[in-house]
């Protein structure tokens, strides 16, 4: 089937499902320059995250974290909206997104003007105090480590996704880490770990907005991390399609009602266009 039916299928599939839960994954945010966790088959492409037994539990898991995030973070600081950001942020403003729970920290949907929207796993633009609950920006911290960390701030690494760096065989038992500045506890970025529990509130919002939805629209996930499978098999319980776009195998596929093997941002800036002209 010619790329250009199977977008016109999601067409279809969008016009017959107006209120959508669309949910998204690290294929939206590749094309800006993010990189995602895992290969075609769905398997890691690296060492699995660190946990968050092993950052609350490690002083040097957490040196190594902060120190490779002190290089990630230009990467992921200065990052643009792509293209499926940009479209999906057009379906929303055409009517047709109920909800968009992304599964992303890098918070882009929001920058490309996605409104209706829960992040999953938190933001990687906020760190939070776990002894206090203050949340600050990023940013803020970045300007903190630089000071007392001066001579890494001129070492380079390869880009890794969610704003780690590459930066093995380093020495991080010097690296220091700031404290929070109104109680001195210890900082973590306002994400959810691997081996963290997802806050039940934002579970339950999302649940509830997709009762309401029509159908799930899958959007460059591979579906390999429960938090966000469960949505997935939860539409299906309750009688409700599901479309996926992504490169390569998910976790869903046998149960998704339609499916393109498509790059993310090209099939979805497709769509927008089809809809487009259908609705001129």
């Amino acid at each position: 089937m010619p790329p250009e039916t199977r977008v016109h299928h999601l067409a279809d599939f969008v016009r017959r499902h107006p209120r959508l839960f669309v949910l998204t994954g690290a294929g939206c945010s590749t094309e800006s320059g993010i990189p995602d966790y895992r290969d075609h088959n769905g398997d890691w492409k690296r060492a699995a995250p660190v946990t968050y037994q092993a950052f609350m539990g490690s002083e040097a898991t957490r040196q190594r974290y902060w120190a490779r995030s002190l290089i990630g973070w230009k990467v992921i600081g200065q990052a643009q909206p792509g293209p499926a950001h940009h479209a999906l942020a057009q379906l929303e403003a055409a009517g047709h997104v109920r909800l968009l729970l992304t599964q992303n920290v890098d918070g882009l949907h929001d920058a490309a003007g996605s409104r209706a929207t829960i992040d999953l796993h938190g933001r990687i633009d906020t760190v939070c105090c776990t002894a206090c609950g203050e949340r600050t920006p990023r940013a803020q911290l970045q300007t903190r480590l630089l000071a007392r960390n001066p001579d890494w701030a001129q070492l380079s690494a390869t880009r890794a996704p969610d704003g780690d760096a590459d930066l093995d065989g380093r020495d991080f038992s010097g690296f220091e880490i700031p404290a929070c500045e109104s109680c001195g506890g210890m900082l973590k970025p306002d994400v959810v770990f691997f081996g963290e529990s997802v806050p039940p509130a934002r579970v339950a919002a999302a649940r509830a907005a997709l009762q309401d939805a029509d159908a799930l629209l899958v959007a460059g996930s591979s579906l390999m991390v429960y938090s966000g499978f469960r949505f997935v098999q939860a539409a299906v319980a309750a009688g409700k399609p599901v479309a996926a776009v992504n490169l390569g195998r998910t976790r869903a596929d046998e149960l998704l009602t339609l499916k393109l093997q498509q790059p993310v941002g090209q099939a979805l800036s497709a769509l927008m266009a089809q809809l487009s002209t259908l609705a001129a």
